[in-house]
């Protein structure tokens, strides 16, 4: 055990975060609490949907398919341009807690997203346990440097990337933003995520990830933010378990101490798995959230444009001309 996990359990930040949690808990106490399924009427009917509604907008909207973004046969996007140029693009890192659904049932949100005319994005990663957390995590990086590298080829301006990813992917979305990917990255959407892993060490969930402390602490976004950050809507269901509730309490309090600007959203018609559905329409609050989001992004590149285009207030006129 290295230094830095036994410090962390001194302090008892080891054993979650955020209050109240899950150490009172017994092991079925706490695979129900971190199964969000246990909330919903049925799992297989919020699968279906996603899926039907992907093929539907694949139907309307033919992506760029199966775009290799790194080495690994896993490392495959679909990628929905639009047309105009200098687009933003949104990026969606599917859930299934590491180990279940693909780029193929995560391209629901697109329709919502191109007719606000913002590209759209649906990435695969690689599945544990085939794939580690550490693999994974390092994937959705490398898929996002691989868009910023070569977003001027599809009509998008790399500086207006947004992040968005739901339960798994919304963890992975945040340990983006503590790699070197953050600067990349014009602003992100976490949905019902899990942002402290120690908890789900103890739970089924871990038969596959197979973390152990160290990997846990390694992998928990809570440890590792930033001081900088870009702007970050955070979002959940009414109906979500109270171990996601803690988890989102806690993600939100510790983004409020960064220096960005937070958008916190509840939505209480919603439970983890219907939610990503609002992830772009604009008659929801989450929705409107988003793409105000990406129009910010679009102002704020104006804005430098302006200031790159504006003498330095040290610099002479003259001077600044002669270059």
């Amino acid at each position: 055990m290295s230094r830095r996990v036994r410090r962390m359990r001194r302090r008892g930040k080891s054993r979650g975060i955020g209050g109240a949690g899950y150490p009172g808990l017994s092991r079925p106490e706490l695979d129900r609490e971190y199964s969000p399924s246990s909330v919903v009427p049925s799992l297989r009917a919020c699968l279906d949907a996603y899926a039907d509604l992907s093929a539907a907008v694949r139907a309307e909207h033919r992506p760029l398919a199966d775009l290799c973004y790194g080495a690994s046969p896993a490392a495959r996007l679909d990628l929905f341009p639009v047309d105009g140029g200098a687009s933003a693009l949104q990026v969606f890192v599917h859930g299934g807690y590491w180990q279940e659904l693909t780029k193929e049932e995560s391209a629901f949100a697109a329709r919502d997203f191109i007719a606000a005319g913002t590209a759209f994005a649906a990435i695969d990663y690689g599945s544990a346990p085939a794939y580690s957390l550490d693999e994974i995590v390092t994937m959705v990086c490398e898929a996002v440097a691989w868009l910023h590298a070569n977003a001027p080829r599809f009509g998008i301006d790399p500086r207006r990337i947004h992040l968005g990813g739901s339960s798994a992917g919304a963890h992975l979305v945040a340990m983006a933003l503590t790699r070197e990917t953050a600067r990349l990255v014009a602003g992100a959407a976490l949905l019902s995520g899990i942002y402290d892993l120690e908890p789900l060490r103890h739970t089924y969930v871990n038969d596959a990830l197979g973390l152990d402390a160290e990997a846990a602490l390694r992998n928990s976004p809570v440890h590792h933010l930033p001081r900088r950050l870009p702007p970050v809507v955070i979002a959940r269901g009414g109906g979500e378990t109270a171990e996601f509730i803690r988890q989102h309490n806690a993600m939100t309090a510790l983004l409020r101490q960064r220096d960005t600007q937070v958008t916190e959203i509840v939505c209480p018609t919603r439970n983890h798995f219907d939610l990503p559905h609002d992830l772009g329409n604009p008659h929801t609050a989450l929705g409107r959230a988003v793409l105000a989001q990406t129009r910010d992004s679009a102002v704020s590149t104006k804005e430098e444009l302006c200031a790159h285009e504006r003498p330095s207030a040290r610099t002479p006129r003259s001077t600044a001309l002669s270059r």
